[in-house]
């Protein structure tokens, strides 16, 4: 969100910070591998463990791309919805959070993934809505190229929210 309303010449920072965090993931991703592949004994079923990790990892390097293509394209201005698109995934990602820690428990999560599922609904509506704009005649073709590849990463983090919260339902329905 911080991105939205910066200057483009404080860009590169805040995409390094994001860079930074996607590598923080990264190496908790391989963290979990490891102690997955040393352990005999589970909390709950290993391949549930590496497609949750893996799911996780992947919201990372889909947020640090989006950021990563609006520095490197120079991109001015985002267009209008994109800031819907963020709300949608900084909302994903607070429920996403929240909900972790009740992996030990399996307690309260179904609010959980059915709210993330209502924001993947969401956010593809949004992405359409922002689709539409871009090819409206308004922009460019390269700008258009440029903006649609954004958008489409940020629906890919979406779409990613989603994957983590169908795997813990997964995860609840088989421990239930």
């Amino acid at each position: 969100m911080e991105l939205l309303g910066a200057d483009p010449s404080a860009r590169a920072e805040i995409a390094e910070r994001m860079r930074a965090a996607e590598h923080a993931g990264d190496d908790a991703t391989h963290a979990i591998f490891h102690q997955l592949n040393s352990s005999f004994i589970t909390p709950f079923d290993r391949e549930d463990i590496y497609t949750l990790a893996g799911s996780l990892d992947d919201i990372m390097d889909f947020m640090e791309e989006a950021v990563d293509l609006v520095v490197l394209y120079q991109i001015d201005q985002l267009p209008k919805g994109v800031e819907q698109q963020i709300e949608v995934l900084h909302r994903a990602a607070e429920l996403t959070a929240e909900a972790m820690p009740n992996l030990r428990t399996m307690d309260n999560l179904t609010e959980y993934w059915i709210e993330v599922n209502r924001l993947e609904n969401q956010a593809d509506q949004i992405h359409r809505k922002l689709l539409a704009h871009l090819f409206n005649g308004k922009y460019d073709a390269i700008e258009v190229l440029k903006l649609k590849q954004i958008v489409d990463v940020l629906e890919e983090a979406a779409d990613a929210f989603e994957h983590v919260a169908n795997t813990v339902e997964t995860i609840a329905v088989k421990e239930s």
